[in-house]
């Protein structure tokens, strides 16, 4: 410049120290300008922009504030500076040019990605990014202006059409399809699980093949992040969702009620027509009165109607106990302030087994919390096996060590009572 040159002329200096140290003064004159607009910007405006921001009634603006947007924005004041000083540098000043042209670039690229952060952060907010994320896309936008920026800052550098670097991509694009692959099964698979509505953010999935049992609580371009219930994380690739089967629960938390598919076992052994103080016993019980009042008086017609000989129990047609029992199961849950009575509720024979004659539940609570859920399908069973016995039925159990115990015990014991009678 020409007030440092002016100011070096008054000194004695030969040529060349005179060179350098007017070199070092301009380098320091525009480095000073810049620490000068670095901190104007930083300490002055960007404080006037965060007190506006959080005078503002908007929640956008503080995300954009958050993301730092501004504050990395103001990195591009030095670059500007030193690119309009450049012609101090007259040998050097198409590479100060493209280095300060590149800067710019990288720094535009830095405040982008923090811009679409925060875009992604304000659509979170918005109940709709549940059903529709869009953070798959924000990867790709992403992609898309990294790579572009890298052919522009190339391009500068080289000084050369940034066309000529994109058609040199067409020849690289299986490269690019290979590296890239998981990137675009992953945006393809986004789109689908999108279009058709597959998963939600919230959704609790089921995928054995991944050991993915839990909640998804974050939707990428790559992955599909699920948080399990002992609060472990599952990574399983977007793709994966289309390619594979899985189980998403969504359906049943949103119908209001869930499903409890368990059976008891009845030892068939213990399965018998009912007497008569059976009957007058069941008829004292809440929830059996009316059913035996009402079948007694069907049995009776149907027996009669047909001359059916009931001196043995065998002929015409009779309460048993394993039926009474269904019928107060069923009348339970119909009366049960836990289970859904606008759903299925069912109480059914099973084909018997080894195991006994299964009599399954099937019906639906009204809650589809897991704690709650639980609580109600264990306050059930508790009430079912402690009544049983009450039908003089037997629930079928394998022999423990306690059993088999009893079993030895009783073995000794008859076998000293033979000894003792001879």
């Amino acid at each position: 410049m020409k007030f440092i040159k002016k100011f070096i002329s008054q000194f004695d200096l030969d040529p060349v120290a005179a060179k350098y140290l007017s070199a070092f003064l301009d380098v320091l004159f525009i480095a000073l300008i810049c620490i000068m607009a670095n901190f104007i910007t930083k300490k002055v405006v960007i404080r006037i922009i965060t007190h506006i921001v959080n005078n503002t009634k908007f929640e956008w603006d503080n995300i954009i504030l958050e993301r730092q947007v501004f504050r990395k924005l103001s990195h591009i004041v030095p670059a500007i500076i030193i690119y309009h000083f450049s012609f101090i540098f007259p040998s050097n000043e198409e590479l100060i040019k493209k280095c300060a042209i590149a800067y710019l670039i990288i720094v535009g690229l830095w405040v982008i990605n923090s811009l679409l952060d925060a875009i992604t952060d304000i659509y979170q907010t918005f109940e709709i990014s549940k059903v529709k994320p869009i953070k798959g896309y924000i990867q790709v936008t992403k992609i898309i202006f990294v790579t572009l920026g890298v052919i522009l800052v190339i391009a500068n550098m080289i000084d050369k059409s940034p066309f000529i670097l994109l058609s040199g991509i067409g020849a690289l694009s299986a490269v690019f399809l290979l590296v890239f692959k998981d990137s675009l099964l992953g945006l393809v698979a986004g789109i689908q699980l999108a279009a058709n509505d597959m998963v939600r953010v919230g959704d609790w999935i089921e995928m054995p093949k991944y050991g993915a049992d839990g909640d998804i609580i974050d939707i990428s371009l790559n992955t599909v992040k699920v948080q399990n219930f002992d609060k472990t994380i599952t990574m399983v690739p977007s793709y994966a969702l289309i390619s594979d089967s899985f189980k998403n629960w969504r359906g049943m938390q949103s119908s209001g009620g869930r499903r409890i598919k368990r059976a008891l076992f009845i030892d068939t052994k213990s399965i018998s027509f009912c007497t008569d103080e059976m009957i007058e016993r069941y008829k004292d019980i809440h929830y059996l009165s009316d059913y035996i009042i009402e079948k007694e008086l069907e049995i009776a017609e149907f027996n009669s109607m047909n001359d059916i000989n009931r001196s043995n129990p065998v002929n015409g047609r009779a309460l048993t106990n394993v039926g009474v029992f269904r019928a107060y199961i069923s009348n339970y849950l119909k009366n049960h302030p836990g289970i859904n009575q606008e759903m299925t509720l069912i109480v059914r024979q099973l084909a018997p087994s080894e195991y006994g004659l299964p009599l399954e539940i099937y019906a639906f609570t009204n809650d589809v919390r897991w704690a709650v859920y639980e609580a109600v399908q264990a306050d059930i069973f508790d009430h079912l096996f402690a009544v049983a016995q009450e039908f003089g039925l037997q629930l079928f159990q394998n022999p423990s060590g306690h059993d088999l115990k009893i079993m030895v015990d009783a073995s000794k014991w008859d076998g000293m009572i033979r000894e003792m009678d001879h």
